[in-house]
């Protein structure tokens, strides 16, 4: 098994503005009616990540993070303050613009991979595509080369029922990755997964994140969060702790140190 994305990724960034704040926060406040009860899920949020980071958000239920996600995915809007997006002002655009600039822009890896279960890895890598207009031979080069960056090149014609768990995930990945988007964001990715295979994936990330992909990964594991560069603790709605990790560790030399497991 190959947990190392194998092809070069930069390609999944092509075009992106020159190095800066690609997304920017400023004074965001998120307000949810319950019935009778209003909800203040995020007060004031401001933070900047920039071109290249990987960055962790943690925090317990009910924190703000997967609200702040939600937001930063163009799948909520901000009740109030800005959100730019590659230095766009995105809190204003009408679901049509955003459910484009979502594909466009922004890959997702989710903790529940999302695969259809009687698709090949290589047809649920191209799902993306099939909202823009490239021909039917580019999108199957790019599903292909999205699938070799995270190691399953070899593995385009199986089915989910005949991948593992992490294999999925890998699957879902090189779906994120295959139109190319400059911010790839990972709700709990490895929450379903044993921890080798946790690992594996994080790998994966790594390598991205090297080839200048921008990342940002919710996960509830303190573990899993030392291997991002930077980690964001939410609170109440807000950011709590900003602060960046020393020494992060290398997933693929922690590899070494772990048992293998039948893939």
């Amino acid at each position: 098994m190959n947990s190392t994305a194998t092809a070069n990724p930069i390609g999944a960034i092509d075009g992106a503005s020159p190095s800066g704040a690609v997304i920017r926060v400023e004074d965001v406040h998120k307000y949810y009616d319950l019935g009778e009860t209003r909800v203040h899920a995020l007060r004031g949020v401001s933070v900047e990540i920039h071109r290249g980071e990987f960055v962790a958000i943690m925090g317990a239920s009910g924190s703000g993070k997967s609200t702040f996600m939600n937001i930063l995915g163009c799948l909520d809007r901000p009740t109030s303050g800005r959100y730019l997006l590659e230095e766009i002002d995105v809190s204003q655009y009408d679901k049509k613009t955003l459910a484009r600039l979502r594909n466009q822009s922004i890959g997702f890896v989710f903790q529940g991979f999302n695969l259809l279960a009687r698709t090949t890895a290589l047809e649920n890598t191209e799902l993306p595509t099939l909202y823009t207009r490239i021909d039917n031979n580019e999108r199957k080069k790019r599903a292909r080369e999205a699938l070799a960056m995270v190691g399953l090149a070899d593995r385009s014609d199986h089915f989910p029922s005949q991948m593992s768990g992490g294999q999925q995930q890998r699957v879902a990945i090189a779906r994120a990755l295959v139109n190319r988007p400059s911010i790839l964001l990972a709700d709990e990715p490895t929450g379903n997964l044993d921890s080798r295979t946790s690992v594996e994936i994080i790998d994966i990330f790594q390598t991205l994140n090297q080839a200048g992909l921008t990342i940002a990964m919710v996960t509830h594991e303190s573990d899993i969060a030392q291997y991002a560069r930077r980690i964001l603790v939410f609170r109440d709605g807000r950011i709590r702790r900003d602060e960046t990790v020393a020494n992060t560790p290398r997933a693929s030399e922690v590899l070494k140190t772990l048992p293998t497991l039948e893939d």
